[in-house]
C-alpha cells in the first residue's frame, strides 16, 4: 500500500512530517513506529478502528501528550518539544471530539479563546473570531450562547475557534460524528473550502463515505501500527484493512 498512487508517496516535502512515533501507558504499547507526511494542500485520512491509537496520535500532534520517541516536523521545524500553543502560533490547530464550549460565554467570546493563542489585543481577536464565525457560517450567531446550537453547528462553532488561529494544517478529530446525512454533507462541503483556501487537512473519521468523499489519501492505524496508507479506494479494498475493521478474512465476511 505504498506504492505510487498514493498522493503521500508522491510528494517529496511535507507540510507534517511525522517520523518514529512511539507511546506507551504501562505496559501496553499504543503507537509504534508511526511515520508518515501530510504535503502541503492535501486531505488526509487517518482511520482505523477502535482503540487504534488515532485519537493519541492527534493528542501527540498537537501537543497535549508528550511522544515516548519519534519526532514531529512542521514545516521543516522540529516542533516535538513544544507546546500546543507554540504549536498553535507556529501554524498547527486542532478540533476535539467532544465539543465542551464555554457555556457562559458568547459564542463570539469561545472563539475569540481560539483567536488569543495567536493574537493578544483583545480587538484584533475579537476581529479573528468574527471573521472565522462569518466563514463556517455562524456570523449571526455571535452574540448567543452555545446552548442554543444544534450539534452540528457547536461543532462549526469547534472548528472556527480552531481557524481562529489562522493555522497552516488543521487537525479535525470526527468532525462529523453524531451528525446527520444532510448535516455531514454540508461539512463535507465546509472542509472542503479550508482546503481551497490553502489550508492542509488531516481528517480522523469513522464515517467511511465521508473519508472517501473528502480524502486524497489515507493513514489507516491498526493496534498502535499503520496498516496501510495510499488512495481511499485502494486501502478500503485491501484484505487487512477490511479484517482489521471486520475481524474477519473478505471470503469469510462473504459467507
Amino acid at each position: 500500500m505504498d506504492g505510487a498512487d498514493g498522493v503521500i508517496a508522491e510528494c517529496d516535502a511535507a507540510m507534517l512530517e511525522v517520523t518514529g512515533i512511539c507511546k506507551r501507558f504501562g505496559g501496553l504499547d499504543v503507537l509504534t513506529d508511526i511515520a508518515f507526511g501530510v504535503p502541503s494542500g492535501v486531505i488526509l485520512g487517518l482511520i482505523g478502528p477502535n482503540g487504534a491509537g488515532k485519537t493519541t496520535l492527534f493528542n501527540i500532534l498537537s501537543g497535549f501528550v508528550a511522544a515516548d520517541a519519534g519526532t514531529i516536523r512542521l514545516q521543516n521545524c522540529d516542533i516535538t518539544g513544544l507546546s500546543p500553543a507554540r504549536r498553535a502560533r507556529l501554524g498547527l490547530a486542532r478540533t476535539f471530539q467532544l465539543v465542551k464550549p464555554f457555556d457562559r460565554l458568547s459564542i463570539l467570546e469561545n472563539v475569540m479563546v481560539g483567536a488569543f493563542a495567536c493574537e493578544g489585543r483583545p480587538a484584533a481577536a475579537r476581529r479573528r473570531a468574527t471573521a472565522a464565525l462569518e466563514r463556517v457560517g455562524l456570523g449571526g450567531w455571535r452574540d448567543e450562547r452555545p446552548a442554543a446550537l444544534t450539534l452540528a453547528d457547536r461543532k462549526r462553532m469547534e472548528l472556527a475557534r480552531s481557524i481562529a488561529t489562522a493555522p497552516q494544517i488543521l487537525l479535525l478529530d470526527e468532525v462529523m460524528c453524531g451528525l446527520n446525512l444532510t448535516e455531514i454533507s454540508a461539512m463535507i462541503s465546509l472542509v472542503r473550502s479550508l482546503r481551497a483556501d490553502g489550508m492542509t487537512i488531516l481528517v480522523v473519521e469513522h464515517i467511511m463515505d465521508a473519508i472517501a468523499e473528502l480524502a486524497d489519501d489515507v493513514v489507516v492505524l491498526a493496534a498502535g501500527r499503520i496498516l496501510a496508507r495510499g488512495a481511499a479506494p485502494v486501502v478500503f479494498r485491501d484484505p487487512a484493512v477490511i479484517a482489521a475493521y471486520l475481524g474477519e478474512s473478505p471470503d469469510d465476511a462473504a459467507d
